[in-house]
C-alpha cells in the first residue's frame, strides 16, 4: 500500500502546475460551447449526445459516445461554471487514483518491493500522458483508465476465487459493470474484457499457444472456457449495442485530420497505417518531441516501398512478433519468478521453501492445463474444518511479458484503422492505457537483466539506469505541462510537428489579444505549408474585414468558400459586405445560397446552424430595408425554424415585431416584443421598438417605463433619448427603420 501512495504522490506533484492551465484546444468546444453542460439543458440529453454535443445520429457526429465524461464535466460546470481550476483539480485526482491502481496490479504482476515501485514511478512520471492529464478533454481516457483497472483487477479477483467461493461470480459481474462503465468514459474502455481474457488464459492457467488450441478442440478445462466465453459475450453484448445507439453508422472525417485514409492508393494506406504504431510506440520510448495535434501532413505519407521509414516497421513488427514468440512458445522447465527459482509444466515450484502447483492447482501431468475444478485445499482449526484459499504464486516473467504485450497493444487496436478508419494520426492521449503494457514491458525487462547480471557493479548500474530514466521522465512531463499553462504556448511548442495547425491557432489566440499584425502574420504562415486550409482562409478573411479591408476579405472568403463550399459562416460574411457596400442583389444571392446549405456531414452543425441562420436573418433585414415586408417574414420565419438551441434569437425576434408593426398588425408586433424581451431581458432595441408600439397605441406611462430602461441600460446611447422624447411627446414614427445592428457574423 505504502508504494501505490508513493506511486499516486508522484503522479499528483508532477501535475500540479496544470491547476493554473487555462482552457485550451479541443477543450473550448467540449466545454465551453457544449450545451450538454448547461443546467437548462435535461441531463438525460447527454445519453443521446456525443461528446461534443451534437445528436449522436447525425450524419456529421464524430460518434465519440462518452456519456460519463460529459456528465462529469456537467457536474463541473454546477460546481464552478467555466473556472478551468476545477476541471484539471478532477483530472488530476483521476490521474493520482489510476496510478495507484495500475501500481496495484504490478504488485500482483511483480510483488512488492523495487520492481513494483519501479513500474509505478515509469507510469507515474511519463510524459506521454501530458495530454491526457493536461488537457480537460483527455479526462475521456484517464476516466476510462480508472474503470478500466477497476475492471482488470475484479478479474484477476474472480479468477482467484473460481472453484473456491460460491460468491465469485460477484467479481466477475463488478468486472463486467466497470467494462461498461469504462466504455462509457471511452470507447476504448472495451478492450479490458479482451485483456481479461490474455490474463485468464496466459497468466493465471499459464497456458502456452499450442495448449490454447488444445484446450478449444479437445474441451478440457471447462471454467476457462465458460469465464473466456462470458467475456466474449458481454463485450459483443456492448459492441453490438454501441453500434446500434450510434445509428448503425461510422463516422465520417475529413481528409486532413486523416489525411492516409483518403488516400485512393491502397498501397499507401498500407505502408502509412502500419508504419504509424511504430511511431507510437517510438513516442512511448522517447517522447522528446510531443504535439496537440498530429493531423494533416505532421506525419507524411508512405507512398512507395522504397521509403527509408518502411525499415522502422518492418524492425517494430520484427521485434514485436520475436517476443510474443518467444513468451507463447514451450520453453525450459525452470522460469524466473522474481528472482527465484520455478518448476513449470505440472511439477512443483520452489518459492521460499515451500512446495505448491501451478496456480495453486494440480496440473494435468501431459498438458499442463490446471484443473480449476479442483478442490480447495482444507485445514482444521479447534477441531472445526475450514476452506482455505490457495494463494496463487506469481507468474513467471514470460507470462508477464505476454500480459504486457497484450495490455500494450489490445487497447491500441481501435486506433490502429485496422477496423474502422479514426479521426487522427497520431493521438498522445489514445496512449494512456496502452502505455501500463509499456511500463510493465521495461520493468520486467530490467527485472530479467538484474537477474541475468552477476556482478555487483552491473546490477547497481542498471539499478541507477532505471532512477535516471524515472528523473528524466519526470522533468520532461514538468517542462511539457508548462506548455500547456495557455492556447499560445501550446500552439507554439507544435509549430516544428504541425506548422500549419500550429500557426493557425495561434493566429487566433494573437486575434483575441487585440494583435493584428501578428494574428494576420500567423494566418500567412499557416496558409504557406498549406494554402486550401478553409478554416485559415476564413479566419484571415474575418480579421480584414474588421479592419475595414473589405476587398481583400472578400477574396479571402471566395477561397474558403472554393476550399470548403459548405462553409456557412464565409457565406454570412460575405453577404454582409455585400450588403454594406449597396451590393444588393449580390448580397440577396449569397443569403439564399448559404440557407440551401445542408448540415449533412457537417463536424460542427451547431455552428453551421446558427450562420444559416444568421443569414436569414440578415436576409429579412435585406427585404425590410426594401420595404418587402412579407418577404422579410418569410426569411424570420425559416430562421426561426432553422434556429439551433444556442442562437441568441432577441434580435431575430425584435425584428419580426418590426416587420409586423411596418404591415399594421400591432397585436403580432407586441408577441414578438415579448418574446425578444423574454429571451434577452436586457435587449435594448427591443426597450425600444415596444416602447414606440405602447406609444403609438396610446399607453404612454408604460412606453416611458421602457424608454428609461433603455436609457439605463446604456445611458451613452443617443437614440435612447431620441426615442423617449418622441414616444412620450406623442410624435413617434411607426415607420421608422429597424434599430438592429447585431445580426452580423
Amino acid at each position: 500500500m505504502i508504494v501505490e501512495l508513493v506511486c499516486s504522490a508522484v503522479a499528483v506533484v508532477l501535475n500540479l502546475n496544470t491547476l493554473g492551465a487555462d482552457f485550451c484546444y479541443d477543450d473550448s468546444r467540449a466545454i465551453k460551447t457544449n450545451q450538454d453542460l448547461l443546467p437548462e439543458t435535461p441531463w438525460t440529453h447527454i445519453f443521446y449526445n456525443d461528446f461534443w454535443g451534437t445528436l449522436l445520429t447525425h450524419s456529421g457526429s464524430h460518434k465519440s459516445y462518452r456519456p460519463l465524461c460529459t456528465l462529469s464535466f456537467r457536474l463541473n460546470h454546477a460546481l464552478g461554471g467555466l473556472d478551468p481550476w476545477g476541471y484539471h483539480l478532477v483530472n488530476i485526482l483521476l490521474h493520482c487514483s489510476v496510478t495507484g491502481l495500475f501500481t496495484r496490479l504490478s504488485r500482483l504482476l511483480l510483488g512488492g518491493g523495487y520492481w513494483t515501485l519501479m513500474a509505478g514511478m515509469l507510469f507515474a512520471s511519463h510524459p506521454v500522458h501530458t495530454e491526457a492529464v493536461a488537457g480537460i478533454v483527455g479526462r475521456a481516457d484517464v476516466g476510462a483508465a480508472l474503470f478500466f483497472l477497476l475492471s482488470l483487477l475484479c478479474y484477476i479477483r474472480y479468477c482467484s476465487l473460481r472453484g473456491h467461493c460460491v460468491h465469485c461470480w460477484s467479481w466477475l459481474l463488478g468486472s463486467f459493470v466497470c467494462a461498461t462503465c469504462s466504455m462509457l468514459w471511452k470507447e476504448q474502455g472495451v478492450t479490458v474484457l479482451a485483456v481479461s481474457a490474455v490474463y485468464d488464459v496466459f497468466v493465471f492457467h499459464r497456458l502456452k499457444f499450442h495448449q490454447v488450441i488444445l484446450l478449444i478442440f479437445k474441451k478440457k478445462n471447462t471454467s476457462l472456457l465458460l469465464s473466456v466465453s462470458s467475456l466474449a459475450a458481454w463485450g459483443t453484448i456492448l459492441l453490438v449495442a454501441r453500434l446500434y445507439w450510434m445509428g448503425n453508422k461510422p463516422p465520417s472525417f475529413s481528409s486532413s485530420d486523416n489525411p492516409a485514409a483518403d488516400s485512393h492508393s491502397l498501397l499507401t494506406r498500407t505502408l502509412t497505417f502500419f508504419y504509424l504504431p511504430s511511431v507510437n510506440v517510438w513516442l512511448l520510448l522517447c517522447p522528446d518531441t510531443l504535439s496537440f495535434d498530429w493531423s494533416m501532413d505532421a506525419v507524411p505519407l508512405l507512398r512507395n516501398v522504397g521509403d527509408w521509414r518502411n525499415l522502422y516497421t518492418v524492425a517494430f513488427y520484427v521485434g514485436l512478433l520475436l517476443l510474443a514468440w518467444v513468451s507463447l512458445r514451450s520453453h525450459s522447465r525452470v522460469e524466473e519468478t522474481n528472482g527465484k527459482a520455478y518448476v513449470m509444466n505440472g511439477k512443483h515450484t520452489s518459492t521460499n521453501g515451500k512446495h505448491t502447483g501451478t496456480n495453486g492447482h494440480s496440473c494435468h501431468p501431459d498438458t499442463g492445463l490446471s484443473n480449476s475444478g479442483s478442490h480447495p485445499v482444507n485445514s482444521t482449526e479447534n477441531g472445526i474444518k475450514n476452506h482455505v484459499i490457495p494463494r496463487t504464486p506469481l507468474p513467471t516473467t514470460k507470462n508477464v511479458v505476454v500480459f504486457s504485450l497484450g495490455l500494450l497493444t489490445v487497447p491500441f487496436l481501435p486506433a490502429t484503422n485496422l477496423f474502422f478508419y479514426v479521426g487522427f494520426v497520431i493521438a498522445e492521449r489514445v496512449l494512456y492505457i496502452p502505455s501500463m503494457g509499456f511500463c510493465l514491458l521495461v520493468t520486467v525487462g530490467m527485472r530479467a537483466l538484474y537477474i541475468k547480471f552477476r556482478r555487483r557493479f552491473l546490477k547497481s548500474l542498471l539499478l541507477y539506469c532505471t532512477a535516471t530514466l524515472v528523473l528524466l521522465y519526470g522533468i520532461k512531463t514538468v517542462l511539457r505541462n508548462q506548455d500547456w499553462q495557455d492556447e499560445e504556448m501550446l500552439y507554439k511548442s507544435g509549430i516544428n510537428v504541425n506548422p500549419a495547425k500550429a500557426w493557425g491557432n495561434l493566429g487566433n489566440v494573437l486575434k483575441s489579444q487585440g494583435k493584428m499584425a501578428e494574428a494576420e502574420k500567423a494566418y500567412r504562415n499557416a496558409l504557406y505549408y498549406r494554402s486550401n486550409m478553409a478554416d485559415m482562409l476564413y479566419n484571415l478573411g474575418l480579421l480584414l474585414q474588421e479592419n475595414n479591408r473589405f476587398s481583400q476579405a472578400l477574396h479571402y472568403y471566395k477561397l474558403a468558400i472554393g476550399s470548403r463550399p459548405t462553409l456557412a459562416s464565409a457565406y454570412l460574411n460575405t453577404g454582409i459586405i455585400l450588403m454594406n457596400e449597396g451590393r444588393l442583389d449580390e448580397a440577396k444571392r449569397t443569403f439564399l445560397k448559404c440557407a440551401e446549405i445542408p448540415d449533412e456531414n457537417l463536424k460542427d452543425p451547431h455552428a453551421h446552424k446558427s450562420s444559416v441562420t444568421s443569414c436569414l436573418y440578415n436576409l429579412g433585414k435585406l427585404f425590410h430595408e426594401r420595404g418587402q415586408q412579407e418577404e422579410a417574414l418569410s426569411a424570420y420565419k425559416e430562421a426561426i425554424l432553422k434556429m439551433p438551441r444556442q442562437f441568441a434569437p432577441q434580435s431575430l425576434y425584435n425584428m419580426m415585431g418590426e416587420a409586423y408593426m411596418r404591415l399594421n398588425k400591432l397585436t403580432e408586433a407586441e408577441h414578438w416584443y415579448r418574446e425578444s424581451l423574454q429571451a434577452k431581458p436586457d435587449h435594448i432595441p427591443a426597450h425600444l421598438t415596444y416602447g414606440k408600439l405602447l406609444a403609438l397605441t396610446g399607453h404612454k406611462l408604460e412606453a416611458e417605463r421602457y424608454f428609461l430602461k433603455a436609457i439605463q441600460l446604456d445611458p451613452r446611447k443617443g437614440n435612447c433619448y431620441m426615442h423617449y422624447d418622441r414616444g412620450t411627446n406623442g410624435t413617434c414614427d411607426d415607420g421608422s427603420k429597424g434599430n438592429e445592428n447585431d445580426g452580423g457574423g
